[in-house]
């Protein structure tokens, strides 16, 4: 019998059930007419039309629902009814041929008389056709409108009632097909019922040969055998062999089912999976074999094509259905996707390379004579390994925007990878694949996004690496950041030494003092101080102004300002080294432009004073001006900060009381230290400075630093402290307009500081002339640009002496 997923309708076109017609099930049961005695009696015309089927066959005796579709077929159903007559069922011989000629059909089929016909939504029809009798195509006679053909009646010679042969061959089919249905769990309940309720021989014969699950072929062949006798022992034949597969599928079902564990069942259903694959052409060794093409075309050094070719084949002895099978294939994914020996060429045209620097970076001239200087070489000698280059300076003066402008001068792909707050070492040197999410580190990540082996990649925030139990990435960097060891480094997933040498590194730090000695030892350091003021207004006008209006949609003459505008928001809502505020304040104004564009108001082109408050609100800062000239006690310093320099002011005052000094200020450890020194060394001189010792007896002295919320720290105020402290036991005033910066000691001796480029800035921003500095500081002002220190005057000591001579009226 047929399964319960295949008991068929004869079709003609594409079949489409009718619900009408349908059991619970969903499933068609031809009606099969007739008893012992011999199908109705009909006088088959001479010529008939013929009605083409696809992969099915009519059988006398069968009433049975088909659906037609197409054209010629719907014109001949029509006509037929109309005229009450009868038709020939054939079926065709491909059941892909949509127009079917002569040749195309076989030559026998059945008479059919139309019982009913169905109007479907989808304009077929459904028409239910009684089969007759058998009948034998001898001659089309015309093709158009549709088929007719002259045919000869075949009757079917029925054995005689009481032969014993035939009913045996009956009883035999009914049982074997009941078996088929019991020992298959997939075969539908109303075969069996219908079977058993069937008492015609001719029609339960006719019925299973309807119903059995054959190729076209053997269905046509009962169809064609002569007489009931020979087709039932041709069906018999069928359903014996039938029987005997669907006994043999449950023996093996039943001894796999017992025999495979739930892995072998996985391999069991990975294999067929395989196989159905295989014959899409979409299976895993199409995969393989595509990475092998690709491995053909890769410009990769030997020992890398010798790895690839090994880890390949160890992929085809896999299991897909295995777990290592996907680590393998990403992996061999990587190999394929990492650029090797592949790079970009360099731009070797070194006013085009200054051009585009300046024209993206107000500035930063010691950068970019470093990068013109690598370029120059590369010109010259044709290779050169890529320098490590580490920017350092405050937030907000252009260390991370650099890296894309010297990418696009040299005309290389550019990456970054943030290091901040990054602790764990497998991120710089990758996990090995035999973790679970197993990955490579960022930097062949990187490498791999960018697509070529000489790339420019920012290590941004490199100062801010941490340690954790997970390692030390810092440690990993060093063979990233060393010339001489990068040519040869060590992934941990690719298991390979990759060469680093071509890619140029720029680091980004805002603290030199947090990068881990060993890691600073391999760099080349590039301080990037701060922007004066002029140079903040030239950034602004010709380079952040622009990029806001483009950004909000605003055209140039809707939006302009003036010099003096951009540097009022500079002094009076901005405190910092770099421009990053600024450009946030920018950023405001032109979302204000924006909204009045935007609302159809009148406005001014020109961004005024008042419009930078009305927008920006009142001024958050007051402008660094010196305002404390002439006064005793009071010191102007120098100070350090992440955003680059400042002033500080210093204050002391004497109380009665009994020689005790307090700090006040929110001063760490450093400063208290600079300012109990200082006051030890101003007791231990009381002679040479004129102080009656009886003020240290009976006097308190409080040491202040304003802004009180603030944290201060550093080696950089001792000077300054001496200075007040001395200036308030003698009761000599400071000298106006004059700051300092340096460290004493108990013997007076002036230490030298760091910071001085950004301290300097802060000195002229804040009006100040005249500067004191440590004699050893006198090289850092040699590194300065001239017009940076216009207009101040420095002056250089070895002594606390030498600092109140010169700081005291």
């Amino acid at each position: 019998m047929s399964k319960k997923d295949k008991i068929k309708t004869i079709e003609v076109d594409d079949v489409n059930l009718v619900p009408e017609l349908l059991d619970g099930n969903h499933r068609v049961i031809p009606i099969v007419t007739g008893g012992d005695e011999p199908v109705e009696e009909v006088e088959v015309p001479e010529i008939i039309p013929i009605l083409t089927l696809r992969s099915s066959v009519l059988f006398p005796g069968a009433i049975t629902p088909i659906t037609v579709g197409r054209d010629k077929s719907i014109n001949l159903v029509r006509a037929v009814n109309a005229e009450g007559g009868i038709l020939g069922a054939v079926l065709q011989r491909e059941s892909d041929v949509e127009d079917p000629a002569p040749d195309d059909m076989y030559k026998v089929g059945t008479a059919a008389r139309i019982i009913k016909i169905l109007e479907m939504p989808n304009g077929n029809l459904t028409v239910i056709l009684n089969g007759l009798e058998k009948v034998e195509i001898t001659e089309y006679i015309t093709t158009e409108p549709y088929f007719k053909a002259r045919v000869t009646a075949l009757h079917d010679s029925t054995p005689d009632v009481k032969s014993i042969e035939f009913e045996a061959f009956v009883d035999s089919i009914r049982d074997v097909a009941l078996n088929i249905i019991n020992v298959s769990p997939s075969m539908p309940k109303e075969a069996a019922f219908a079977i058993k309720n069937i008492d015609s021989k001719r029609g339960i014969i006719n019925f299973i040969c309807s119903n059995m699950e054959l190729t076209d072929e053997d269905r046509q062949s009962l169809l064609e055998a002569p007489g009931l006798l020979a087709r039932a022992r041709k069906l018999l034949e069928i359903l014996i062999r039938e029987q005997q597969l669907a006994e043999l599928k449950n023996q093996i079902q039943e001894r796999v089912k017992q025999e495979i564990d739930k892995q072998q069942r996985d391999y069991y259903l990975q294999q067929q999976m395989r196989t159905i694959q295989d014959e899409l052409g979409d299976g895993a060794d199409a995969d393989i074999e595509k990475m092998r093409e690709e491995a053909k075309k890769k410009n990769w050094p030997a020992e890398v094509g010798e790895t690839f070719e090994k880890e390949l084949q160890k992929v085809e002895r896999l299991n897909p259905a295995v777990a290592e099978y996907s680590v393998q294939m990403t992996y061999l994914q990587l190999l394929l996707e990492l650029p090797w020996n592949d790079v970009t060429k360099d731009n070797l045209d070194l006013k085009c390379a200054r051009e585009q620097l300046d024209h993206d970076h107000f500035g930063l001239d010691e950068v970019k004579e470093r990068l013109l200087e690598h370029l120059a070489v590369i010109k010259l000698k044709g290779d050169l390994k890529s320098p490590i280059l580490c920017l350092y300076g405050p937030p907000g003066v252009g260390k991370t925007s650099l890296g894309k402008s010297v990418a696009a001068a040299l005309g290389r792909k550019f990456g970054r990878i943030s290091l901040g707050g990054l602790h764990d070492e497998s991120e710089i040197r990758g996990h090995r694949r035999t973790y679970i999410g197993a990955m490579p580190g960022r930097i062949i990540q990187t490498i791999k996004r960018c697509g070529s082996s000489n790339p420019v990649i920012i290590l941004d925030e490199v100062d801010k690496v941490t340690v954790s139990n997970h390692g030390d990435p810092s440690s990993a960097l060093l063979e990233v950041l060393d010339p001489e060891q990068n040519t040869t480094f060590h992934d941990n997933y690719l298991d390979m030494e990759y060469d680093l040498s071509k890619v140029l590194f720029i680091a980004t730090a805002n603290n030199v003092a947090n990068i881990a000695p060993a890691l600073r030892d391999r760099m080349e350091m590039i301080n990037i101080a701060g922007y004066l003021l002029e140079e903040k207004v030239r950034i602004a006008l010709d380079h952040l102004l622009p990029k806001q209006r483009e950004a909000h949609g605003i055209k140039e003459q809707e939006m302009t300002m003036t010099p003096e505008v951009v540097e009022n928001v500079i002094a009076c809502y901005t405190r910092e080294a770099g421009v990053r505020s600024l450009d946030k304040n920018l950023a405001k104004i032109a979302r204000a432009r924006a909204k009045q564009i935007a609302f159809d108001e009148a406005f001014a082109p020109e961004i005024s004073m008042k419009d930078v408050e009305k927008i920006l609100g009142m001024p958050k800062f007051l402008k660094e001006e010196y305002e404390v000239g002439g006064m005793t006690g009071v010191v102007t310093g120098l100070a350090w900060t992440e955003v680059g320099g400042d002033i500080l002011y210093i204050e002391s005052v004497l109380t009665p009381g009994k020689g005790k000094v307090s700090l006040t200020g929110n001063l760490g450890d450093v400063m208290k230290e600079s300012a109990t020194i200082a006051h030890e060394w101003t007791m231990a001189h009381y002679k040479e400075l004129g102080i009656d010792p009886k003020l240290f007896e009976t006097n308190d002295i409080n040491i202040h630093v304003p802004e009180g919320a603030i944290p201060k720290d550093g080696p950089s105020a001792g000077i300054t402290m001496v200075t007040s402290i001395v200036s308030s036991y003698t009761g000599r005033k400071v000298k106006e307009r004059i700051a300092m910066t340096g460290e004493t000691t108990l013997r007076g001796r002036v230490m030298p500081v760091g910071g001085v480029k950004e301290k300097i800035l802060a000195a002229k921003r804040a009006g100040i002339t005249e500067l004191i500095l440590s004699e050893e500081n006198r090289k850092d002002i040699a590194e300065i640009k001239p017009e940076y220190i216009a207009g101040l005057t420095f002056h250089y000591v070895k002594t606390n002496e030498e600092v109140l001579q010169l700081a005291l009226e």
